[in-house]
């Protein structure tokens, strides 16, 4: 794999900062790394592989001025409209975290154990799905591919985390700065703001988003997103209906065999996957694999992952390494 020129946008946040660990522990061989950030941030100085790098401000002057091959940007959405096409048309390809580009039809929506394929019809910019949309997926795929899906109805228990430092603070401090109440001894069922259908922004994004994802733009899916006063790691009971029969066992291979996925269900010896346990880790993990007696063709199962790591900043450097690997 040859080296790279490679820009990070919104370095000094947390993902900024993640992106930093998860490409120096996976040995992405960058030759040339540029650090952006808003002008209040600039100046700061991040160490990445034992170097010191300054943070620059990012403008259309100084994206010019640092060209770059490759960009991975995590720093809101409306950075994202306004910077990611410059960016591209300077002949930057573009790997965004935000929801800027998500469900843009000609912007492939990737996760790598799931459509790896998709990341290679880009025009310059490639998105990243929701942090809970890519644990979700990256179960759902090995299951679906020997057993067709019919319907999903997942339930979240998302970290504090994924509303970055003020979320964190909400939970240090029993403060209602970022959340409308209290998550200190609370679980708050409103994640984003509500639509007019009932639902909130995030839940009808991991709708949508699966669907893309997955190519499978008819797919029933119901979704609740609940916040729930853990730091790091998102939790997911989903429940699957398959078009017909299934066999519990396949799928237990199947999960087992699957890429970035570890499954932890030994029920007998109260092994299972919990937050506490999957932080730290790009690997989603998979237990209470069971069926659901209420269907004809149902079956339960408990999603865990990294939101931070494998919600975010891995998945976008795996989808970067796809990129590097065809460049070979």
């Amino acid at each position: 794999m040859k080296s790279i020129s490679l820009a990070i946008v919104g370095a000094t946040g947390a993902v900024g900062r993640k992106f930093l660990e998860v490409l120096e522990q996976r040995h992405v061989p960058i030759s040339k790394l540029v650090l952006f950030a808003s002008s209040h941030s600039a100046g700061t100085t991040l160490i990445f592989k034992g170097q010191a790098h300054q943070v620059i401000e990012l403008t259309e002057k100084t994206l010019i001025e640092n060209a770059v091959s490759y960009a991975l940007f995590s720093a809101g959405a409306t950075v994202s409209k306004t910077f990611a096409p410059l960016f591209a048309t300077n002949g930057t390809i573009v790997i965004d975290n935000s929801s800027a580009w998500r469900m843009d039809k000609v912007v492939p929506l990737v996760v790598p154990e799931v459509n790896p394929q998709d990341a290679y019809s880009h025009q310059g910019i490639i998105a990243n799905p929701n942090c809970s949309t890519i644990q979700a997926v990256v179960a759902l795929k090995p299951i679906h591919d020997i057993f067709p899906i019919k319907r999903v109805v997942i339930s979240t228990y998302q970290a504090v985390s994924g509303a970055g430092q003020k979320g964190i603070d909400d939970l240090n401090n029993a403060t209602t700065n970022k959340f409308p109440y209290p998550i200190n001894r609370n679980v708050i069922p409103h994640i984003d703001v509500f639509l007019n259908n009932g639902n909130t922004k995030e839940e009808d994004k991991m709708i949508r988003e699966m669907r893309k994802i997955m190519h499978l733009p008819d797919l029933k899916v119901s979704a609740t997103a609940v916040r729930v006063p853990v730091y790091n790691g998102h939790s997911e009971s989903i429940n699957v209906e398959f078009e017909n029969s299934y066999d519990l066992n396949r799928i237990r291979e199947a999960l087992a065999s699957a890429p970035g996925v570890i499954v932890k269900d030994e029920p007998s010896s109260n092994d299972y996957p919990m937050p506490l346990y999957a932080s730290g880790y790009d690997e989603v993990f998979i237990g209470r694999i069971r069926n659901d007696a209420s269907l004809d063709h149902g079956l339960n199962m408990f999603v865990v992952a990294d939101n931070i790591r494998k919600g975010a900043a891995t998945n976008a450097i795996q989808i970067l390494e796809l990129l590097l690997q065809e460049s070979r």
